[in-house]
């Protein structure tokens, strides 16, 4: 427990103003005194930053392999990302240093090992044993380039195919080169002259482990006698090979080629192929070859005990079907089943009931990595049904444009969501159970409930339970559904404000409590929403239109020319200057060139089916102005207490009761300051001065469904400051800011626009808006991209029936702060220094019909407040305000307003994210800059907690996904298609372990198939084959050292050689498990081998003995 130091304290009190008067001084003395008595529980010692779990699809992904009895899949990509997934809910993220793709993944299987094969040329095996999985070896090739690679079942010897068509032999166990090397030109026929080109496939015969098939990339196959080391057959063909497999039998195989062919060969007849089939080509008649075919990428070969084989392939289709959509092709017997894909194969794989290549193989499923998802096909039903996808991978089903976290929700929160969630479930899905299945769930430590919110291009919303680093989707939100959508692609005059995607969510503003969920989208519009277990139909859709604009008295065009003055309709008959638009398109211009109180987006009109969930309660869209778009939202803010919405953007602020449907307030930016404004802004040529219309206040065209009389707000006093900015402040603007502002339009690039000063920050609350208060108030806080904070006063009507007739009264406070750097967030503090929420009204169903009762109950409603502050409650008893911005954050004592602490966050960068959460029973602020810095500070001394460089900004994506919550918890998109979670708490850090999924789990390898007696008798049955005696380096000899380095990994532990093992026996298999189960099988070891040679010694002195007393009698002794 640590208490202030007061002269901190004291020292904060030099900073403020030499001009507040002495009550104040004294008043802030108090306020220190007090401000010490504040116990600060969070110590440096709390914090640590590490990565929980990465959620999503892996992002271009390049490699698929399947352990077929641990049934673990696992996914590489060319970013060197490998993602690794049992169970649902056992997902497992790593990284390659090297940041080099994955071309190929091969599992030993059963044993708790991945080799992956790199496009740098390297080899790595990992553990998987652990938790977290690390690699034991690395081996780097240096002359000869990867290609292909191929870990027979049981084997520790694994076939490397190179670019040059030579095959090296890596053993698994030490990591190192065999002497045994099959040089391309001894493979293919001396009379050749060409080069067979790369190795495409390596495989040995499922029934001969002896005979090894090469694939070469120019048609050529070679059968391979790996004991007397010479090819036994080849078989040349005209077209390029993709992939070869075999028939479990060991007599024929199957080849794919670059013209849509497959040619079938049987082993003994290498003249020419058994069967050629173009799957896709067109039969012509005469007997003539079919046409070709784009080229077959894979196929695979599976036999069933009873029934005809599976060929499945890739690729292949006609040339011809120009837009066709990637296919997937099972052919089976007679019947040709062409799967369409939503995106290109990157790879597949067929689920086969046994891993052993020499017995029936009895496919299942084929698992189809697209290259933005993760298809699996069910073999065993007709019509090849998919398995409903259990992981969460479709976060990009439309790329997530804003995200947002919140941990610690009310327990009925995910259950109200997934009730509502159930009932959008697709149909059509495989009834059988998901077919990867392997490993075991982690320890749940964390018991609080987390839901994430992303937000997407196309309008969409999709709340994910989060809880204990799981996600799981719970329900899915259409937010574009309330506008008409254009039919042609000519008809789109209204969404030019953005090139595409005019739907694009931008801000989510959602209070838990209430369930209240109020988003901004990118064509400048707010829809409101309730949530409801009930369907509704809604036969006119509410809607305002508010008419935001920035009046300054001159605007230069680009071309030094002045735009014409034009009367602005309903605003009376001055004039109006208009900013001319930078990007004029046609189909902006209306009948009198200009467009002017025109919404971007057109409701419907038709009733409006609502299903139970999120339903519309309000829709407001800012309109054009005088030829100029409506410039974007930059915030947002809803409180369901009070019934209000508030947003703003770079030219004002407009705050509409969603209760009544009345727009309140409707200010430029300028507006809000009143007489205070600290810029004193100036036109900035003395041009004639404008009388100022009374534009800009309450310009509004309501919907059908809102009465005539529109609401005026008690700030129709207009104040006479309406002129831009002076050229002297723009440097204080630096271009880093704008190009971190959420704008995506391509209109908004003028000087002018980019240089207003936008709303950043918005917060609802209850608290003392003015310095003479003696007891809180409700009021909203403005906070300003110039680091300006405003606070306006709400005067609420009572709760009930008054609340929907009586105008809320909204006037500016008089009250402004000023930071450096635009103002991100704000909170506020009680006296013990925990966070005040906001009131909220709890959550209660709408639709349904109230009796007299419930209405008398609902008359006597208040709204819940959680704020400490009582009406009644004296000075003594106050708050303080936490207000962050992209260069420092202030504490401010509440109602003096005297800063107690300030901390300069950074120098040379600036905050992206600000968030003030709540942690181990009490709070503190986490920033992250821009420089790649994540920082946190006790409140509400700002004590400096933690400061780690955890990434730098490689993106916006980052910048504009990344956020805190409560408990340590923080999330961000990481890449396109993935979120990234983190803590910065170490408590979390320490449970993590328990909390993470096990991959590997101890499972029996099923046993060989049985070879009968009679195979057994005259042979015919898999030949083994001694691979040590051929590989080893008493037979083989050392490989030359210039040809791969080893490299130990960083994860090897004690019995590595254990690790990669099938065949020595159950002792190996368990070294690998734990560091002291491997020291102890070390040291058991040790004691036989030791055992060992005291029993041979024994042996021998028996002996000796025995032969020297052999020929004596007994009685010689």
């Amino acid at each position: 427990m640590r208490k202030f130091n007061i002269r901190k304290v004291l020292d904060g009190l030099t900073a403020v103003s030499s001009s507040s008067s002495a009550s104040s001084s004294s008043q802030q003395q108090q306020s220190g005194n007090r401000e010490s008595d504040i116990p600060e529980t969070l110590q440096s010692e709390h914090f640590q930053l590490c990565k929980t779990v990465r959620h999503g699809f892996p992002y271009q992904p390049s490699a698929l392999a399947f352990d077929p009895v641990q049934r673990i899949l696992a996914i590489g990509t060319q970013t060197g990302a490998l993602r690794l997934f049992g169970r649902p809910g056992v997902e497992c993220y790593c990284q390659h240093d090297s940041e080099s793709a994955v071309i190929q993944l091969q599992f030993l299987i059963n044993e708790g090992a991945l080799v992956s094969a790199l496009a740098d040329d390297t080899l790595h095996l990992w553990n998987l044993r652990q938790k977290r999985p690390a690699i034991l070896h690395s081996l780097k090739f240096n002359r000869e380039r990867i290609t292909f690679c191929h870990l027979p079942f049981q084997s520790k010897w694994l076939y490397v195919g190179t670019e040059r068509g030579n095959i090296h032999i890596v053993n698994v166990e030490s990591f190192t080169l065999s002497g045994y090397v099959i040089m391309w030109n001894k493979a293919i026929e001396l009379s050749s002259k060409s080069h067979p080109g790369p190795v495409v496939h390596i495989s040995d015969n499922p029934m001969d482990e002896g005979k090894l098939l090469i694939g070469y990339e120019s048609g050529t196959v070679v059968l391979w006698d790996l004991k007397s080391k010479k090819a036994d057959y080849r078989y040349t063909h005209d077209e390029a090979i993709h992939s070869v497999a075999w028939h479990h039998e060991g007599k024929q195989f199957i080849c794919s080629h670059s013209d849509g062919t497959l040619t079938i060969w049987n082993i003994k007849s290498p003249a020419k192929p058994l069967q050629t089939i173009t799957p896709h080509g067109k039969q012509l008649k005469d007997g003539k070859k079919p046409e070709p075919c784009k080229p077959i990428l894979k196929v695979e070969y599976k036999t069933a005990r009873t029934g005809e084989p599976f060929i499945i392939l890739s690729g292949g289709l006609s040339y011809d079907t120009v837009g066709r959509r990637p296919c997937l092709t099972v052919m089976h017997g007679k019947s040709t089943a062409v799967l369409e894909m939503d995106y290109s194969i990157v790879d597949f794989l067929t689920l086969c009931e046994t891993p052993y290549p020499n017995d029936f193989q009895e496919p299942y499923a084929v698992v189809v990595l697209l290259e933005k998802d993760l298809v699996l096909i069910d073999l065993a039903q007709n019509g090849y049904p998919i398995f409903e996808n259990p992981y969460p991978l479709n976060i990009h089903e439309s790329p997530v444009t804003c995200c947002e976290y919140f941990a610690d929700c009310p327990v009925d929160l995910i259950p109200a969501l997934y009730s509502v969630g159930a009932r959008q479930k697709r149909q059509g899905y495989s009834k059988k159970e998901w077919p990867i299945g392997g490993g075991n769930w982690g320890l749940v430590t964390q018991s609080y409930p987390e839901i994430i919110i992303t937000g997407h291009a196309d309008g969409s919303i999709k709340f994910w339970d989060a809880s204990a680093i799981t996600l799981q989707v719970l329900y899915k939100l259409k937010t574009a559904k309330v506008f008409e959508k254009s039919r042609n692609k000519d008809d789109k005059p209204n969404t030019d404000i953005v090139d595409e995607d005019p739907y694009a969510i931008q801000i989510i503003s959602w209070c838990p409590e209430s369930r209240m969920l109020c988003i901004a989208g990118v064509s400048a519009h707010v829809i409101i929403y309730r949530f409801s277990k009930q369907e509704v139909t809604t036969e006119v859709i509410p809607m305002l239109e508010v008419r935001l604009l920035y009046e300054i008295n001159d605007v230069e065009s680009p071309d030094g020319e002045q735009a014409p003055p034009l009367p602005t309709p309903g605003t009376g008959s001055n004039p109006q200057s208009i900013a001319p638009q930078s990007h004029p398109s046609t189909s902006s211009s209306s009948s009198d060139g200009l467009r002017d109180n025109v919404p971007c987006l057109k409701i419907k009109s038709s009733p409006l089916k609502q299903s139970a969930g999120y339903q519309i309660e309000l829709v407001i869209q800012l309109v054009w102005v005088s030829g100029e778009p409506p410039q974007q939202i930059t915030s947002l803010a809803v409180n369901s207490a009070y019934g209000l919405v508030v947003f703003g953007n770079c030219n004002g602020i407009a705050m509409v009761d969603y209760l009544q449907k009345t727009v309140l307030l409707n200010l430029g930016t300028i507006e809000l300051y009143g007489s205070n404004d600290p810029y004193r802004r100036e036109p900035r040529s003395p041009r004639k001065s404008r009388q100022p219309s009374g534009a800009g206040l309450c310009d509004i065209n309501e919907g059908t469904t809102v009465p005539e009389d529109r609401c005026k707000s008690p700030t129709s006093a207009k104040m006479s400051r309406k002129l831009s900015l002076p050229t002297e402040l723009k440097p204080d603007l630096d271009v880093r800011d704008n190009s971190f502002s959420r704008s995506r339009s391509s209109s908004v690039t003028s000087i002018d626009k980019e240089s207003r000063e936008a709303i950043s920050a918005l917060h609802f609350c209850e608290t003392f808006t003015r310095k003479a208060d003696t007891s809180p108030s409700p009021c909203l806080w403005v906070g300003t991209t110039l680091g300006t904070v405003l606070v306006i006063v709400l005067n609420l009507p009572p709760g009930g029936e008054q609340r929907l007739i009586q105008p809320v009264i909204v006037s500016p406070s008089g009250t402004i702060l000023r930071l450096k750097g635009a103002i991100l967030r704000m909170a506020f503090l009680d006296t013990t220094g925990s966070i005040v929420p906001p009131a909220y009204e709890p959550w209660r169903e709408h639709n349904v019909s109230e009796d007299k009762d419930e209405k008398d109950k609902l008359k006597k409603r208040r709204p819940v407040s959680v704020s400490p502050s009582s009406s009644s409650q004296e000075i003594s008893e106050n708050q303080y305000a936490v207000i962050c911005s992209e260069k420092q954050a202030k504490v401010i004592s509440l109602p003096s307003q005297n800063c107690i602490h300030k901390q300069n966050i950074t120098e040379t960068s600036f905050v992206l994210r600000g968030d003030i959460v709540a942690l181990s029973n009490s709070s503190c602020l986490a920033c992250f800059c821009a420089n790649g810095h994540i920082m946190t500070f006790s409140l509400p001394s700002l004590r400096p907690l933690l400061d780690v460089y955890y990434l730098p900004l490689t993106n916006m994506r980052i910048a504009r996904t990344f956020c805190f919550t409560n408990n340590g918890q923080a999330s961000y998109l990481v890449s396109p298609t993935e979120i990234q979670r983190i803590t910065y708490s170490q408590e979390t850090c320490e449970n993590l372990q328990e909390m993470l999924g096990e991959l590997f789990t101890p499972v029996e390898t099923p046993e060989a198939p049985n070879r009968g007696f009679f195979k057994g008798l005259f042979g015919g049955g898999a030949q083994s084959l001694d691979r040590e005696e051929l590989f080893g380096e008493s037979a083989s000899g050392k490989a030359s050292r210039s040809l791969a380095q080893h490299i130990p990994g960083p994860g090897g532990i004690e019995g590595v050689k254990g690790s990669a093992s099938g065949v020595i026996g159950e002792l190996a298999r368990a070294r690998i498990a734990l560091d002291e189960r491997g020291q102890k099988l070390g040291e058991l070891d040790e004691r036989t081998a030791a055992m060992l040679s005291s029993a041979d010694s024994f042996s021998k002195h028996a002996h000796e003995m025995m032969m020297k007393h052999k020929d004596k009698k007994w009685y010689q002794f």
